[in-house]
């Protein structure tokens, strides 16, 4: 009761905080070391995490808008309010914009204009829905299927078609046809019967029809409509992988020619269907990354009806593109999206959401407008500097492992040796000028630049593979590897304070930034990117007696975090989150002895009380302070492969003897394990 008498005011303060916001000229700054974040009167040896961020979520709620919040998202919302003033200023029309930043405008401002948005209503999807109402015979289908993926992305059109590197050969781009077609979030949905589930599955069905309704169908016939849809849905997510099955590479790599393909879907014309996307149909390898989803697909399609199909592509259609659409469509979706799925009481605010539609569509122009005014050479040099010393930690770490053998430790070196480090921006920006941007033409603009997109990745197939493309916009708060390509990338938005902090000394540095820069190397040794060689290719290096270590040292880690609660009765699925949980365990190990190398002959100072080595794990504890939503914790246990904020710094620590030595922990410690079992790999 106490909290339901609480929660009012928290809304209330919230809400007020949203409001309050306004565009930023610079960027705020927050130390990469907090001290008032902290909760001193915890014991670090029993939970560090309380330790670090116990007064963290006192002073940062969870924002009306967010179903979570941590020092992430925070950064995120401060550089999408950063942008937002840079794009509020391109918007007037000026001559002396450049052409780059005159479509960043003119995006911006059409998105902005409410007003003309809620003018037009339906009129500007009305074209692609008397598109599906004239769909005449299903042979018509594969033709109409693209344009809509086009218009409004692939993968929600039962399945997705782009290019995508050759699993055993990594240098070429070949076509991927991939399992999609659905609306909830994880099949699990779609299959289980516990209450919470049924629950969620029975809002959804309601919301489904809401927006039936919203095209114009009357009640009944938009509950008829919607139980059409989730029928389908409901084939389609019982033939798809599970999230963890869709870790192993194995099973997401089928290769067919263009008679392969055709035999697995009956009925379906891809010869018609690549043409009306603009590709040349006679591709003579397909990856079809889950051939019984293909088949299923194909046998709902024949059992299908006409009226059924196009009420499966209206639905599709209207969902993709409701952010886009007038606020009734907006809300709809947030309604169930939002609030329903994840518990987000309020609706992002406008700015908020075309800032993020510019960067999903534009987003390599707008990050160099972010690129030119915050992140200067020094702090790409120091980045590349710890880079180097933590690549240079792993290769020590190669050599002293006892349960390796020389040859497998010749390839992991050669594999080490050959990861691209990638930091800040691209060299090579993308170029938008195909890409047309028309002011006051807002579903327009979004439909060309999901056409953009699409057209861009599909002119891949067949070609050489591009080495020097990003996945991530510079100003994005995030990193990433890439197993293909071989690469870490760091973009600019993640090499800010408070994860990296010029001003500050280097142990909570190397704690915080060191441990993502050592997380994404360790994620080409994990128990997924280990499968993949120095070039790339999706092939085996390993000895059978390594690769038998190997796993039984992984077993260590995912049957501790299999051991710890999300929220309820519901624990981590350990299966789906073992690659991130080695990699920040590796991570960490990395960077402590990058650290310790680089500060080798130099004095260590105390500071806030704190030792240096104390320092160091409090930085890595503060980069993931954080908080969730009740309803946020149950989909992130469902579909998240990382662990919830607090196992990911206390699952690692009590696995490093050099954290029980920084803070002079005693045996029966929460976070002390006896000698001999903690768990290890790299």
């Amino acid at each position: 009761m106490k909290r339901l008498l609480l929660l009012p005011a928290l809304l209330a303060a919230t809400l007020a905080h949203t409001q309050a916001e306004t565009p930023l000229d610079t960027l705020p700054y927050t130390p990469s070391l907090d001290v008032t974040a902290m909760d001193r009167s915890a014991d670090p040896c029993d939970d560090l995490y309380r330790y670090a961020c116990g007064a963290w979520t006192k002073t940062n709620p969870i924002p009306a808008d967010q179903s979570r919040w941590s020092v992430y998202a925070k950064m995120a919302n401060e550089n999408q309010r950063y942008l937002w003033g840079v794009l509020n200023k391109l918007g007037d029309a000026s001559p002396e914009r450049t052409p780059a930043q005159t479509k960043l405008g003119d995006y911006f401002a059409t998105c902005m204009d409410e007003g003309a948005v809620q003018a037009a209503g339906l009129k500007p999807l009305q074209p692609l829905l008397d598109r599906i109402a004239a769909l005449g015979h299903k042979r018509d289908l594969p033709a109409l299927l693209a344009e809509l993926q086009l218009a409004a992305g692939g993968e929600r059109f039962f399945f997705d078609f782009s290019a995508g590197q050759d699993f055993a050969d990594a240098t070429r781009q070949i076509a991927f046809a991939t399992a999609g077609g659905l609306g909830l979030p994880d099949r699990d949905y779609y299959l289980k019967r516990d209450a919470k589930t049924l629950k969620i599955r029975a809002a959804y069905e309601a919301h489904v029809a809401r927006m039936f309704e919203l095209l114009g169908e009357p009640p009944a016939a938009a509950r008829a409509a919607a139980r059409s849809v989730l029928a389908t849905e409901t084939v389609l997510a019982r033939a798809s992988l599970s999230k963890v099955d869709k870790r192993d590479p194995y099973k997401t790599f089928h290769v067919v020619d263009a008679a392969g393909l055709k035999a697995l879907t009956p009925g379906f014309d891809w010869p018609s269907y690549q043409a009306a996307l603009g590709t040349t149909p006679w591709h003579a390898r397909y990856n079809v990354t889950e051939p019984a989803f293909f088949k299923a697909f194909a046998a709902r399609l024949k059992a299908m009806s006409l009226v059924d199909l196009k009420t499966y592509l209206r639905w599709q259609l209207a969902s993709s593109l409701s952010p886009a659409l007038d606020n009734a469509f907006v809300q709809a979706n947030f309604d169930f999206y939002g609030q329903t799925l994840t518990g987000t009481p309020q609706l992002k605010p406008r700015w908020k959401r075309c800032v993020q539609l510019v960067d999903l569509q534009l987003g390599e122009a707008l990050g160099q407008e972010f690129v030119a005014r915050n992140f200067t050479p020094d702090l790409k040099d120091a980045t590349v500097q710890m880079t180097v010393e933590i690549q240079a930690a792993m290769a020590r770490s190669i050599d002293s492992l006892t349960w390796m053998s020389a040859e497998t430790k010749a390839r992991a070196h050669a594999k080490l040796k050959t990861i691209v480090n990638k930091v800040g921006y691209p060299e090579r920006w993308r170029d938008y000028t195909v890409l047309a941007v028309q002011r006051g033409d807002f579903l327009g603009n979004v439909m060309r630049g999901n056409a953009f997109e699409h057209r861009r990745q599909l002119a891949k197939i067949g070609q050489p593979l591009d080495r020097g493309e990003w996945h991530m916009t510079p100003q994005t708060v995030n990193a990433y590897y890439d197993a293909q390509m071989n690469d870490i990338n760091f973009p600019a938005g993640v090499l800010q304070p408070p994860l990296y902090d010029p001003r500050m000394d280097e142990a909570p540095n190397y704690g915080n930034t060191g441990g993502t820069i050592g997380h994404e190397l360790t994620h080409g040794f994990d128990d997924e990117g280990r499968q993949f060689d120095a070039q790339g290719n999706l092939k085996s290096w390993w000895t059978k007696k390594d690769n038998q270590a190997f796993e039984k040292r992984a077993a260590c880690v995912a049957d501790q975090y299999a051991q710890y609660p999300v929220i309820d009765d519901i624990k981590i699925n350990s299966k789906l989150t073992l690659g991130e949980d080695l990699a920040d365990l590796g991570g960490l190990v990395l960077a402590w002895e990058a650290w310790k190398a680089h500060m080798k002959g130099r004095t260590l100072e105390s500071r806030d009380g704190m030792t240096p080595e104390q320092r160091f794990f409090v930085g890595f504890a503060q980069w993931d302070c954080a908080d969730a939503r009740p309803e946020q914790l149950r989909v992130q246990a469902k579909v998240d492969p990382h662990s919830p904020a607090k196992w990911r710094i206390n699952g690692v620590v009590v696995n490093m003897p050099e954290f029980e030595k920084a803070f002079n922990c005693k045996p029966g410690a929460k976070l002390v394990k006896p000698a001999g079992q903690h768990c290890k790999v790299w």
